[in-house]
């Protein structure tokens, strides 16, 4: 049995709606067949696929990055922008295709409008210049009387897009980007770069671009961009075929957070930082059978159990993560995938979903007591580097919760808890110097049954099932399947 005690009178911090965010990148299927597909019945007007646009929706993103990713690099996106007919088609270097142009920055600006979501845009700091961001900086912000600003009225939109949020490149560390940079040379170019935006637009937020938080280059661009920036980028990618590696290796973004905010505590403290800046873990999810292609991923329940764990940990953490970006939405690395028929879900969309769906303002502690493992986990297990064994011993069920704040009226509390277990688990949960207030409401996912039916053949499903659980001296008493993710909400008052 494992008890978890929730402490509604100690807030770890305010839950930002942002760690709810996704990605789009101009690879394989997930624009083109994927949330754009012009002339498709299954589209609108614009040749936004309506059945994708629902299925978002449904999670309530905060935030949605974009145009990349590698993809980024060597984006022009004036290319992007006008009739659609008059865009050039460009070779795309990062995924080896060509770039048809014909979903661009108003097209996914009005993407994100219908979606209810912020926008996020990631510059071009490969192929890129300074001159070239400040004029999207001002084709989509400004109200004056510019040459941009005109540019985009004459392409139909009078009013600015208003977009906060601007990324200073993507993974330029790397040799498989187009103009990868030293750190040293990044904080140089990214210096001029914020500085200048900043002029242009003060109310923009601007994302260093980092790695995984130990990471020498997170430390010189941290010291050299903690003062210029809002936030700092992480990107963690995991998955394995043995069970255990899969579910347990999302901790190693605990480890990057503890990583990142000591490097940025560091720097605030030694330039005397009054604001430092927080950190964006602008791309993350299971990912390691397709590497090369569409990436077209097919997923596990186990895979999921990892999904859950990953918003788990960004819950536990949200004083330091204000923004989280899952990669991608659809058809590459995805929760979403479309067929020229249909759309559908596989099972990492569940713990996204009910995540956001149940996430209130404010994450609070969390004791969990019961029984851990501590997997042998085989050398070789993954294909990313990432251990994580000596974060263990693990428990066998994870969890994270969140209250409603103090300007709400009516107190509740949502619990997500990941069962690891490849065995059933009896859970109990309390409440610190608070009660529930009525039965518990729950909803429970699992794999799906031997036989159930999918709307693709290749795409697995999971099933959902709902019930409530009224208190007894005082604690909720949850039996959670083998292999589960699991919600529990509540009505709950003081004393």
């Amino acid at each position: 049995m494992t008890r978890i005690a929730i402490d509604p009178a100690r807030p770890v911090g305010r839950l930002d709606r942002k760690v709810f965010g996704g990605f789009v990148e101009h690879l394989g299927r997930c624009i083109y067949g994927g949330l754009y597909e012009e002339g498709s019945p299954l589209a609108d007007d614009r040749g936004f696929r309506k059945d994708v646009l629902g299925l978002l929706r449904e999670l309530r993103l905060g935030v949605l990055r974009w145009p990349g990713g590698n993809f980024v690099s060597n984006y022009h996106w004036a290319d992007g922008i006008g009739p659609v007919h008059n865009r050039p088609r460009r070779p795309e270097l990062a995924w080896g295709g060509e770039e048809s142009n014909r979903f661009g920055t108003d097209e996914y600006l009005a993407y994100c409008a219908e979606l209810g979501t912020e926008p996020y845009i990631c510059l071009n700091m490969g192929t890129g210049t300074l001159e070239e961001a400040l004029a999207w900086v001002e084709y989509c912000n400004s109200a004056a009387s510019t040459a941009w600003a005109q540019r985009r009225r004459s392409n139909g939109r009078g009013e600015p897009w208003r977009v906060t949020y601007w990324g200073l490149g993507n993974e330029m560390y790397g040799d498989w980007q187009v103009g990868a940079f030293t750190a040293e040379e990044y904080v140089r170019e990214a210096t001029r770069w914020a500085r200048a935006i900043r002029m242009l637009d003060p109310r923009a937020k601007l994302v260093s671009c980092g790695m995984n938080g130990w990471n020498e280059w997170d430390r010189v661009v941290i010291d050299g961009m903690a003062s210029l920036v809002d936030y700092h980028s992480l990107h963690i990618y995991t998955g394995s075929d043995d069970y255990w590696t899969n579910v347990l290796q999302p901790h190693q973004a605990e480890r990057a957070i503890r990583c990142t905010r000591a490097l940025i505590e560091r720097a605030a403290y030694r330039q005397k930082l009054a604001a430092p800046p927080r950190i964006a873990y602008d791309e993350w999810n299971v990912w390691y059978r397709q590497m090369t292609g569409a990436l077209e991923e097919r997923y596990t329940f186990a895979d999921a159990l990892a999904v859950g764990t990953y918003l788990n940990i960004f819950t536990r953490n949200c004083d330091w993560v204000q923004m989280a970006n899952l990669a991608q939405m659809v058809n590459a690395i995805a929760p979403i995938v479309t067929s020229p028929e249909a759309a559908t879900v596989q099972p990492i969309w569940y713990p996204v979903l009910l995540h956001s769906q149940a996430a209130r303002d404010l994450a609070v502690d969390v004791h969990v007591k019961g029984p851990a493992v501590s997997p042998d986990l085989p050398a070789g297990a993954s294909r990313w580097p990432f251990r994580v064994g000596d974060l263990g011993p693990f428990g066998l069920i994870d969890a994270a919760a969140t209250v409603s704040g103090p300007d709400v009226n009516a107190h509740s509390v949502a619990v997500t808890l990941v069962n690891r277990s490849t065995e059933e688990e009896l859970a109990e949960v309390l409440l610190r110097d608070f009660t529930f207030a009525g039965p518990a409401q729950i909803r429970t996912v699992t794999a799906a049954r031997p036989g159930d039916a999918r709307t693709l053949p290749d795409v697995e499903t999971a099933q959902l099932e709902e019930g409530s659980e009224h208190p007894k001296d005082g604690m909720v008493a949850v039996r959670l399947p083998p292999r589960s993710f699991t919600v529990i909400e509540a009505a709950m008052t003081d004393g």
